[in-house]
């Protein structure tokens, strides 16, 4: 089993550096060899690492639920940096032979519930004043890419609450305690849907007017690390997916950390995405770095 497995890795790994000719892939891996050349970038070199997290038997069929965490050294022109990514993928054996392998896909990034713009604002009178440090916000999003801060709730679809933890390591400050559809804020167990249901901070961002604030853009060169993109995979106006910006390629356009999909320097777009449709849409917020309105 642990043999097939690191032969189909290892099939997967050689794909992203040889000619197309001689690629045998997946639709995803493909999707990503095609961002770079559009971008005129190139996969110059694929590392990976793969562990097992769990195996059931059934009769002559052996499922088995594995990571693999990937790096990617990318050149564009001259500049040369590492995104990596890591998927969770489920393997079939049948008598000992690989039947099939594919990554598991949540059905949707986003929670059964959201908030509209107007239930995100509360009535209390406060002020709210802070200065946005991108260079800490970053700071958290590199340190946390791939691992969980014990400080604060996990969950399964986590992009939203790791996303607001990045802007609160920023400076951001909660507000709205005990209700949750008003304000941006988590508290042990508690939390308001703003901070960790994607749909809801996207509204958030777009009608907060004290307290964490931002200013949507029309396009993503416009972005600075420290900003957020939101992502709307099926186009239906409810936005599934968030993630942080924390550098700029050669071309000046953003590259992002993400959680669910944990990913570390990822090129915004998303195209080489399992949840990626054509029918995507995205929404692009730069933070304000101070608020010193009242509410």
């Amino acid at each position: 089993m642990r043999d097939a497995l690191q032969a189909s890795l290892e099939k997967r790994i050689n794909g992203f550096v040889v000619e197309k000719a001689e690629r045998l892939m997946d639709e995803k891996d493909e999707r990503k060899i095609q961002a770079c050349a559009d971008r005129n970038a190139v996969i110059v070199k694929t590392y990976a690492r793969g562990k097992i997290l769990r195996q059931q038997f059934s009769g002559e069929r052996q499922t088995v639920l594995y990571e693999v965490h990937f790096q990617h050294l990318i050149k564009q022109k001259e500049h040369l940096y590492l995104e990596e990514e890591v998927e969770i993928r489920e393997a079939n054996f049948q008598r000992g032979t690989l039947a099939d392998d594919c990554e598991v896909v949540p059905d949707r990034l986003e929670a059964a519930f959201s908030a509209d713009a107007e239930s995100l604002e509360m009535g209390a009178r406060e002020r709210l004043s802070y200065v946005y440090d991108r260079r800490k916000a970053v700071q958290y999003a590199e340190r946390w890419w791939n691992s969980y801060n014990p400080a604060f709730k996990k969950f399964d679809v986590d992009c939203t609450n790791y996303i607001s933890q990045c802007l609160y390591a920023g400076g951001a400050p909660m507000r709205g305690y005990p209700n949750r559809g008003q304000g941006w804020w988590m508290r042990g167990n508690n939390y308001s849907y703003s901070w960790a249901v994607a749909n809801s901070l996207r509204w958030y961002l777009a009608g907060s007017k004290t307290g964490l604030r931002a200013r949507e853009v029309g396009s993503p060169d416009a972005l600075i690390p420290g900003d957020v993109i939101c992502y709307d995979f099926q186009g239906d106006g409810r936005f599934d997916h968030n993630t942080m910006v924390v550098a700029k390629d050669a071309y000046g356009m953003p590259l992002v950390n993400a959680h669910t999909y944990n990913s570390r320097m990822r090129y915004w777009e998303y195209t080489d995405s399992s949840a990626y449709t054509p029918k995507i849409k995205y929404k692009f917020y730069t933070i304000v770095d101070e608020s010193r309105e009242w509410l």
